[in-house]
């Protein structure tokens, strides 16, 4: 199984875009393309030729690219089939137990309803590399514009079970202000304290924070963590079932 050669590509005011390369095949995917003209620019000047597009999601920054690449390379566009009558262009659906073929690369494709109601993410074995879109951040998750506190905290369950060394390529630079809320309701946390020291110095020197792993946001990230006795105390919560922990985390973090 190829282990895929990733790309990754600042664009608008905090997202990524990713290409992900088969070095085998040349097969080449975007990854929820926001705009086109950075992800083209990129590949062509890695030599690489785009022949798919993977969408996690249906909005504006993580689809808006994906007609003009279909248009500039007639790639297969990839997404989710829960909600596919809102990916442009879409070619491909696929859902929770599919499985998806990028020239030698395969991913497992994850069901994460939540922020939106059709999300998905795409895992890559082979490559370490979990694709989640607006799904899980460095030490945050989605707001829930679509689906339920239950239906997240089964969305990122199903992260959690990932081999802790899983590189989470999340779709945002969110990772200081997520940072700065999860001190604000797991203090006492040694390793979020250390973490935050590490993040700073790193935007300091306009450093990217992504990606993450699965192993440092299940000790840092507070929404993988409703059951740390730490958070509950602080949030007044002590005791209380996971899938409310969560939800009240999640709303002190609407309006943090």
């Amino acid at each position: 199984m190829s282990r895929l050669d990733i790309h990754q590509i600042p664009v608008l005011n905090d997202n990524y875009v990713y290409l992900a390369h088969c070095p085998e095949t040349g097969a080449t995917a975007v990854v929820d393309p926001a705009v086109a003209r950075p992800a083209l620019d990129a590949a062509r000047a890695k030599g690489w030729e785009i022949s798919h597009i993977l969408n996690t999601h249906h909005h504006g920054d993580h689809t808006g690219g994906n007609l003009e690449i279909k248009a500039a390379t007639g790639c297969t566009i990839v997404g989710p089939r829960a909600d596919a009558g809102r990916i442009p262009g879409i070619d491909v659906r696929v859902g929770d137990g599919d499985t998806y073929a990028l020239g030698n690369a395969e991913a497992a494709v994850y069901d994460v309803p939540g922020h939106t109601r059709g999300h998905i993410a795409y895992w890559f074995r082979g490559s370490d590399a979990l694709f989640c879109g607006d799904t899980l951040f460095a030490m945050g998750c989605g707001r829930l514009f679509e689906g339920t506190p239950a239906q997240m905290v089964a969305s990122l369950d199903k992260f959690k079970k990932l081999p802790p060394e899983t590189r989470v390529f999340c779709a945002h630079e969110y990772t200081q202000s997520n940072g700065r809320f999860a001190l604000s309701v797991e203090p006492d946390n040694r390793a979020l304290v250390q973490r935050m020291k590490d993040v700073d110095a790193a935007r300091a020197r306009n450093v990217p924070t992504v990606p993450s792993t699965i192993g440092i946001e299940l000790k840092t990230n507070p929404f993988l963590r409703a059951d740390s006795s730490d958070l509950q105390r602080t949030i007044g919560m002590s005791g209380r079932d996971y899938v409310t922990v969560f939800a009240e985390t999640r709303r002190r973090k609407d309006s943090f």
